[in-house]
């Protein structure tokens, strides 16, 4: 292995400006991609830019859009093909819960369950419709999709999330089957507990300190991202702490 794995690939990290994203960014960065970081917060991304900076020397390329807007989605695939010519690693970790958080479905109002179904599933499908013309174009494309363990075991009051995470996993891997002959390889990663926006939404009551930061798990992220290595479809990170680490990924 080198110092720099990553070095000269072409990173895209949608969801780029807190928590699992932003570290993953931050990350891949440090061994040697050069990351498109996307989210909707402009100072969050300009954030990531600073410390990218600070570690490596070189800038990331910001792109401010929301995953409700389509039409943005679809001008991305376009601006990465004439800046690059190809994209090496896809980082999917943008998700939102709703600004209700927690509701029984029966509560739940319509325009906000339509906004986590566009920002979670349909923006997914829409990213990889504009993404696998520069997946394909790459020696060895690496998509990595942020999942939840309630998408394949839903509870009370998870509904919209739920549903919606469990929808882009199915379509993930779906897509994987499609382009198995390709070099795309696609791994649907489950972080667990972990210190995130999203998950104090949900436990409000729960100790931030207790749960392992974003950053844990950061090393997996550039592990998956290598290009000398088959990662699996699915992954857990748990599994990951507690066993070997390359030589998981045959």
């Amino acid at each position: 292995m080198t110092d720099l794995p990553l070095k000269d690939r072409i990173a895209l990290v949608v969801g780029a400006s807190r928590g699992i994203g932003y570290e993953s960014a931050l990350g891949l960065a440090r061994a040697g991609a050069h990351v498109v970081a996307a989210a909707r917060t402009q100072g969050g991304l300009e954030e990531l830019d600073d410390a990218i900076f600070a570690a490596t020397g070189r800038h990331a390329t910001l792109i401010p859009f929301d995953l409700v807007d389509g039409g943005a989605i679809d001008r991305l695939g376009g601006a990465l093909y004439e800046r690059f010519g190809r994209l090496d690693v896809w980082v999917q970790a943008a998700a939102i819960m709703g600004p209700s958080g927690l509701t029984p479905v029966a509560h739940a109002e319509p325009r906000e369950f339509a906004k986590v179904e566009k920002v979670n599933f349909t923006g997914v499908y829409r990213l990889i419709r504009s993404l696998e013309p520069l997946l394909r174009a790459s020696d060895a494309g690496r998509v990595i999709h942020l999942t939840t363990s309630v998408a394949a075991s839903p509870r009370a009051f998870w509904g919209a999330y739920a549903a919606t995470k469990a929808g882009a996993e199915a379509l993930m891997k779906t897509w994987a089957d499609e382009i198995e002959s390709t070099a795309i390889r696609v791994a649907v990663v489950d972080p667990g507990r972990m210190r995130t926006q999203l998950r104090a939404q949900a436990f409000p009551g729960e100790d931030p300190a207790a749960l392992p930061p974003p950053s844990d798990i950061a090393p997996l992220i550039v592990e998956l991202a290598r290009a000398d290595l088959t990662p699996p479809l699915s992954v857990k990170f748990s599994e990951w702490q507690a066993g070997p680490t390359a030589a998981a990924l045959v």
